[in-house]
């Protein structure tokens, strides 16, 4: 199966530019947890991403205000990415290994075309695979010292 039958498919996308308010808004009407930021909202091109967590830990928890706090500070650059033309199974491996739940689809130009993520594979795929993969995804990757 290619990706392109998986993924969910124009994703709402910001800019570095937005504040944290914007984009927590973009989550909640859209219904997610990632939002892609884009270098323009024509060409969508690819700048990294900003989860409700990184809005949660990195702005909300040290006390910054939301509305006057733009992002560009506490996006992740390089996020891992996908091409629409590749199979969901290497995507698959991609999220495993990296342990990411989504993942975002760019074209030739790394212009943001959707985005895959768990609830995507989850409507999608053999139960088997799933399984497999939100394993990995959902492995501690951190290691306690009481351990």
């Amino acid at each position: 199966m290619k990706i392109k039958d998986v993924i969910s498919q124009n994703p709402a996308c910001c800019v570095p530019t937005d504040n944290a308010q914007a984009v927590a808004r973009i989550m909640c009407e859209h219904n997610v947890g990632l939002v892609p930021v884009v270098s323009d909202q024509q060409s969508k091109r690819l700048l990294g991403v900003i989860t409700d967590r990184d809005l949660c830990c990195s702005i909300v928890a040290r006390g910054l205000d939301p509305k006057t706090t733009p992002i560009q500070n506490y996006i992740t650059q390089h996020p891992f990415t996908y091409r629409d033309g590749e199979n969901v199974e290497k995507c698959e491996r991609l999220m495993q290994e990296h342990q990411v739940r989504r993942v975002p689809i760019v074209d030739g130009n790394d212009g943001v075309i959707g985005i895959v993520a768990q609830a995507d594979l989850a409507l999608k795929e053999k139960p088997d695979r799933l399984w497999k993969t939100l394993a990995e995804i959902s492995k501690p990757s951190w290691t306690s010292a009481a351990a």
